[in-house]
């Protein structure tokens, strides 16, 4: 293996693990991974790297949430089949998410084009003040909404704040927390209700983008490089929802508040 392949293959690390740092957290992590592609010198990601980095962080989130998901499932199932009350509140808090995937699964089929487009950096700071001064909105507010309270109004306002991530720089946790925690959602609950909404968002975004992983040219000579930020993303994405899940767990939201406005100036001043 030639010094050049080393390289790209640390260099691919790097973006796996800012892939798998920021996925989590409210700062926009595709915006993140353009910000350090362009430092390091690689451009565009492509597609097909996309989806290998997301279906990573996917797997990690689904290891964290493994036990709530299967209890989730498990319960439905059984409300389905014997109507019994004590299932009911899992079998309704799975209905939400469904409602709530409503809003992106929607647009991201109508804007599919559009959002695959690239954008500026100048966009990307912007959009992280924009999130900024959401994160700073909601900063005092605590929620008293749990799993039981939550309404289809509720869901789908979150849905729609999982719609608006998809415009390119807008973090996806972050735009689905900021929403939870307006209507009412206690932190926990809006952390977990954010992260359930992003499962089968991020399955069927690796469902519908597996054929262009498979057709893609490159991925053979790029394999090691490949299987190396697959690596380093989902490790590194575990890891960083236990922090984070700790951080909603102390109420401080809005140390994310502070980050977003200092990266969004550093954009602006040397891009």
């Amino acid at each position: 293996m030639g010094e050049f392949d080393i390289i790209l293959i640390i260099k691919m690390i790097v973006i796996g693990l800012v892939q798998g740092f920021t996925e989590p957290i409210p700062v926009s992590s595709s915006g993140h991974v353009m910000i350090a592609s362009e430092i390091l010198g690689l451009g565009e990601q492509g597609f097909t790297f996309a989806i290998l980095t997301n279906t990573a962080s996917l797997f990690a989130i689904l290891y964290v949430y493994r036990k709530d998901i299967a209890r989730l499932a498990g319960n439905s199932i059984l409300y389905l089949k014997t109507r019994n009350s004590r299932y009911k509140s899992d079998f309704r808090f799975v209905f939400f998410i469904v409602i709530g995937t409503i809003p992106a699964g929607v647009l991201g089929v109508l804007l599919s084009d559009y959002l695959a487009e690239s954008v500026s950096m100048t966009t990307i700071a912007m959009m992280l003040f924009i999130t900024g001064i959401a994160l700073w909105l909601i900063r005092n507010l605590k929620g008293h909404k749990g799993e039981s309270d939550i309404t289809i109004k509720d869901a789908f306002i979150v849905g729609l704040g999982q719609a608006v991530a998809l415009l390119p720089g807008i973090s996806r946790s972050g735009a689905t927390i900021i929403s939870a925690v307006a209507v009412g959602m206690k932190q926990d609950t809006a952390l977990r209700f954010s992260f359930m909404l992003y499962i089968p968002v991020s399955l069927g975004g690796v469902v519908l983008g597996f054929t262009d992983f498979l057709n893609e040219p490159a991925k053979a000579d790029l394999a090691i490089p490949y299987v190396a930020a697959f690596i380093a993303t989902l490790l590194m994405t575990y890891f960083a929802m236990k922090w984070f899940m700790g951080i909603m767990k102390n109420g401080k939201l809005v140390y994310f508040t502070y980050y977003c406005f200092i990266v969004g100036a550093l954009l602006l001043i040397f891009f």
